[in-house]
């Protein structure tokens, strides 16, 4: 068991402890020794958790903490870290906190000057982002959408500019209405959706978003958008018009700088076209 820490009278620790995302072999050595010297475990869905301490032989005592109880959970849990157990918090997959209950209990810990660490492992939208090949340089995880239209609108806005990957957590029966909410923000761009991962039908399908993702939907969904391709040319901030001008005053001829802005923006020439009639630049007046 990996040394707990001393408040002076008795030693006191609580682990948030990562668990499988499919394959229950996924687990790694310390978390099962965690798990086994644990006087209570703290876990989402005790009909869930107990499939897993049965496959390892593992019988603890299982108590709730969902999003439902979450608050009462964090004050059980400071009681029973304050008596001196040692107290494991799992989620049903993954990392608690991640899109999981546990930050409640978080903060009620570091309130209370009570300690914890993390025995991590694995986590579902970090390997989605290996399997859809997409950009990994840099991403932003953005976890389940609300489910509200304006809500969910609202939320996309604040990212519709980032040129990084965007990662998402989608219930199958949220993915159709979640992909037409990210179209009506983004526009079209390239996706994946990566669901059963680390199971035998695992799959990363790539898509864009003004298609839709195909075929009956089963299983939690990761769905990887890629980045907005517009910021990353200032000049795209700019009216139509000042985009032009700007190409304009730098030396281009009218028609090459239409042309640019139109490549710039991913729209056609004739499009662009419109907005420069009638421009020229200061020293040409």
């Amino acid at each position: 068991m990996p040394p707990s820490y001393s408040d002076g009278k008795r030693k006191i620790m609580v682990y948030f402890v990562a668990t499988p995302i499919g394959n229950l072999k996924d687990i790694s050595l310390r978390a099962l020794e965690v798990l086994r010297a644990a006087d209570v475990i703290f876990c989402e869905d005790t009909r869930h958790s107990i499939k897993l301490l049965n496959a390892y032989e593992i019988k603890k005592p299982l108590k709730a903490c969902h999003k439902f109880n979450e608050a009462e959970a964090a004050q059980k849990i400071l009681e029973e870290a304050s008596a001196g157990r040692e107290v494991a918090i799992i989620s049903d997959a993954g990392m608690p906190v991640i899109s999981d209950p546990g930050n409640t209990v978080c903060a009620k810990l570091k309130q209370a000057g009570v300690n914890y660490t993390v025995i991590p492992g694995a986590n579902a939208f970090l390997s989605a982002l290996v399997l859809s090949a997409m950009p990994s340089e840099r991403f932003a995880f953005i976890g389940f959408l609300p489910d509200k239209a304006g809500a969910k609108k609202a939320l996309l806005e604040n990212y519709k500019n980032l040129d990084i990957t965007l990662c998402f957590h989608v219930a199958p029966q949220d993915v159709e209405r979640d992909i037409c909410a990210m179209y009506s923000v983004f526009g079209d761009r390239k996706a994946c959706a990566v669901r059963e991962i680390t199971k035998i039908h695992e799959e990363a399908v790539p898509f864009t978003l003004a298609e839709g993702l195909a075929g009956e939907k089963r299983g939690e969904y990761v769905i990887l958008v890629e980045g907005a391709k517009e910021c990353r040319n200032p000049l795209n901030s700019l009216t139509e018009e000042e985009h032009i001008l700007q190409y304009m005053r730098g030396g281009m001829d009218k028609k090459d700088a239409v042309r640019q802005a139109a490549k710039d923006r991913g729209i056609p020439k004739s499009e662009m076209y419109k907005f420069s009639v009638g421009l020229q630049t200061e020293n040409k007046r």
